[in-house]
């Protein structure tokens, strides 16, 4: 009778496993095929270098032995947070530069009606950023991300220098002469200054010298010269007050 019942308690151990096989295997198939017919999700990655819209725009700046020269400048949009970066060789974005670029961004909404918040703009200079020192390309800052803001393009034979205020206003600056004739030799046909700037007054030292008992005595005066900076350079220069004006030579 105890055999018996060992017998009987193997041929159920048998069938338990058995059993437990055949389960475990009918719920694993129910999950694989179930989950075959879950459908993946669709994740769509864009590209962090993709670019929304860029414009061009060329500097005219004075560089460290008073001749003008011409600096490129790139403004490219692409949605975003807000964010107003700079892409240089030569990290060397004057502190005020810097300012012109955010008074540039605020202006520039307004002039477009467009909230900038929603967009990240990249200004690239592509030569020796040491020559952007100073306010002076705030006028050219705001036209290049007007037209950035509005995907626009500008016109590559006009320049201009000149500050930018927060009321839209260009402000006066220097070396206005030296930056029109590098404006000339890079092929500008229109040069657009400040109100007021359009003639250049300096003054040119007079040396009168006289000889009196054996000594020759000399007196240095200054005599104000006036220059037309457009006759003189051979370039047509328009004075403008605001960024409004300035835009209508500048867009295409």
């Amino acid at each position: 009778m105890k055999k018996y019942q060992n017998h009987s308690y193997k041929v159920f151990l048998g069938l338990l496993l058995i059993g437990i096989i055949i389960g475990f295997s009918i719920g694993y198939f129910t999950f694989y095929e179930s989950k075959k017919n879950i459908p993946s999700p669709l994740i769509i990655t864009p590209p962090s270098n993709q670019i929304y819209y860029q414009t061009k725009v060329n500097l005219v700046a004075v560089d460290q032995n008073g001749n003008g020269v011409i600096t490129p400048l790139i403004v490219e949009i692409k949605p975003g947070n807000g964010k107003a970066l700079t892409n240089v060789d030569k990290l060397l974005f004057w502190v005020d530069t810097q300012q012109s670029i955010q008074i540039a961004k605020a202006v520039a909404e307004n002039v477009t009606g467009i909230n900038a918040s929603n967009y990240d703009l990249t200004y690239t200079i592509e030569s020796n950023a040491s020559l952007i020192g100073g306010p002076s390309a705030g006028a050219a800052l705001t036209i290049a991300t007007v037209a950035a803001l509005e995907k626009k393009t500008l016109k590559s034979d006009v320049m201009i220098t000149g500050t930018i205020n927060p009321d839209g206003t260009i402000g006066e600056v220097g070396g206005v002469l030296e930056k029109a004739k590098a404006a000339k030799e890079e092929g500008a046909k229109l040069f657009l200054v400040p109100s007021g700037q359009g003639q250049q007054t300096y003054l040119q030292p007079v040396e009168n010298c006289v000889r009196k008992l054996g000594f020759i005595f000399c007196e240095t005066t200054y005599k104000q010269i006036t220059v037309n900076i457009g006759k003189d350079v051979g370039i047509s220069v328009i004075e403008v007050k605001n960024i409004n004006d300035a835009l209508k030579y500048f867009i295409m």
